[in-house]
């Protein structure tokens, strides 16, 4: 990889990681969770709008982007914010993120038969592991519930990757649209259902939560993904795909920046289990 490439993908990784404090930071001016997501979903769609124009794909293609386009659109959004809005500290869900890698094979094999060797298997079960000394971390007693979205949320990003196999013939920008719109119709009705006084809400978001909604929607889900596309030109997924395990790193840091947020013991001991199981099960092919 060249060095404007390396460049590049940290810039990636960097922003990947921004999407937990950020989110948090939404959040913790009492938008409700599945507001939050629609409009973000929303506001994807709009963008990609003009690169779609509403080209339909072929039949075949239909359960796989509808499945697609529920998991990532929103399956993750959904779980992720309802985890930082229970979470009062955010990195173990930036860790626990990186289960949809595991939760991806595990998928694969059941539901596609993808032979998986021995090795795979270990460090499947080591990430696991790794979750679970983060769950017995006692200063991470009252945050049972919001990891329990975490593995929620890396099950549909999981489901979403086994879905999108099924897509390579379509173009990013067709998948990314109609996932947008998907997300957008799910989640607004499920927000206007469940969560209520939508207008209400809409009219108070402020300036400074607006910068930080397009920043999610635009930045994080647009530029960063297709950043990562055009990486993808250029080498090898099983390349590109182990600098995944960077953005957690990023994560965190930006956590700390913030919210003065140093995370405990247990769960540095379980992050650095779970990150490198995830970073060997994406070198391993």
């Amino acid at each position: 990889m060249t060095t404007k490439h390396y460049f590049l993908v940290l810039l990636i990784m960097a922003i990947f990681g921004s999407a937990y404090p950020v989110g948090k930071l939404i959040l913790n001016t009492s938008l409700p969770p599945m507001l939050m997501a629609s409009i973000r979903m929303g506001i994807v769609f709009l963008c990609l709008i003009p690169f779609w124009r509403f080209k339909i794909p072929n039949k075949k293609y239909f359960i796989p982007l509808l499945g697609f386009s529920l998991s990532m659109g929103a399956g993750v959004f959904t779980f992720m914010n309802l985890a930082l809005q229970k979470a009062s500290i955010v990195s173990p869900i930036i860790i626990g993120a990186q289960l949809a890698v595991p939760f991806a094979i595990i998928i694969s094999s059941i539901f596609i038969n993808e032979k998986i060797s021995l090795n795979k298997w270990m460090l499947v079960v080591m990430a696991f592991i790794g979750i679970i000394i983060i769950g017995y971390d006692p200063n991470l007693k009252d945050e049972k519930l919001a990891l329990l979205y975490t593995a929620l949320m890396s099950l549909c990003y999981a489901l979403a990757q086994v879905f999108s196999r099924h897509l390579k013939e379509l173009g990013v920008k067709l998948t990314n649209a109609f996932m947008g719109l998907t997300g957008f119709l799910t989640l607004i009705i499920i927000s206007v259902i469940f969560e209520g006084d939508t207008i209400f809400h809409l009219s108070n978001i402020n300036l400074t939560t607006w910068l930080l909604i397009l920043h999610s929607a635009i930045i994080i889900s647009l530029v960063a993904h297709m950043s990562m596309f055009y990486l993808y030109k250029f080498y090898p997924v099983g390349n590109v795909m182990p600098f995944y395990t960077l953005f957690p790193i990023f994560g965190i840091l930006q956590t700390f920046l913030i919210f003065n947020e140093i995370p405990p013991l247990l769960t540095f001991l379980g992050g650095a289990i779970v990150l490198s199981s995830v970073f060997f099960l994406q070198k391993i092919r």
